[in-house]
């Protein structure tokens, strides 16, 4: 009893003030988190569009004092969300540095340094990565038990992809080199071993631009090869994350964000973080 008649005299704001607000900053489980998150993405998504049409110099030039006091009204807006975010959780500096935190961050830097370097609020078209929360925001935990184990494959298959991108990368040099020793520096483009391995690497992706071209016969028969063998390569890749895929074990994950250590992808019955041990 004396301990809790004690608490709110040490602590002007209690652990409660904070779980709430973390709850409806952080979390879509409850009916004001969910609506402050849908408020949010609208804003996000306007602001994008405000960056947009702003590029477009018949809509900048008689409207660029409309636009720029709304930039800079969801620019407030999100500074003040970024700073509640902040305040909300055990340990500001692990969201600060967790791929949200910076990418909050990376979304209202840019209107600041546009006051120091002209032309750089271009760059708020970075906000567009913040409507990744649309997967947590509707608790869409399907979509994110399905990225998780795809996460799991990549990282698992790895080893196997940086074979075949090194594979890749001596076929290229090979046939990059020998192109340039069979074509030389005629008019058909091929006037360095860089220049054609990119001509290389555009023609085993399947791209062709049409900007180099082979002219001499073995030149075009070795360019068919490559072509075959690029069709042939696609598959790899595909094969090899879906052998990872049927191996990863898929969970049902939850939408909530650990208060303290900012880890997700929590079991869907989990209480407690699964990096940290803090209770969620």
């Amino acid at each position: 009893m004396t301990t809790s008649a004690n608490t709110p005299s040490s602590d002007p704001h209690p652990p409660a003030w904070r779980e709430r607000l973390h709850t409806v900053i952080f979390e879509a489980d409850t009916t004001a988190g969910k609506l402050f998150d849908v408020l949010l993405l609208a804003a996000i998504v306007m602001s994008i569009i405000i960056v947009m049409i702003d590029s477009v110099e018949s809509i900048h030039e008689p409207h660029h004092h409309m636009l720029d006091a709304a930039e800079w009204a969801f620019t407030l807006l999100f500074t003040v969300e970024y700073v509640l975010r902040l305040l909300c959780v055990r340990r500001p500096w692990r969201y600060a540095v967790s791929f949200f935190g910076v990418v909050d961050l990376l979304a209202i830097l840019p209107t600041f340094i546009s006051l120091i370097i002209p032309g750089s609020e271009s760059l708020l078209v970075i906000r567009s990565l913040r409507l990744l929360r649309i997967f947590r925001i509707f608790k869409l935990a399907r979509f994110l038990s399905e990225a998780s184990a795809l996460r799991r494959a990549v990282w698992a298959s790895r080893a196997k992809i940086i074979v075949f991108i090194a594979t890749i990368l001596i076929v290229v040099i090979i046939m990059g080199s020998a192109m340039y020793l069979i074509e030389g520096e005629e008019k058909s483009g091929f006037t360095s071993i860089p220049q054609s391995m990119y001509w290389a690497i555009v023609t085993m992706t399947t791209v062709g631009y049409g900007d180099i071209a082979p002219v001499t016969t073995l030149g075009k028969t070795i360019a068919a090869v490559i072509m075959v063998l690029g069709y042939s390569m696609i598959i790899v890749p595909t094969g090899i994350l879906s052998a990872e895929m049927v191996q990863a074990s898929r969970r049902s994950v939850s939408t909530q964000a650990c208060p303290d250590c900012m880890a997700e992808d929590h079991a869907s019955d989990a209480v407690f973080c699964r990096i940290c041990g803090s209770r969620l």
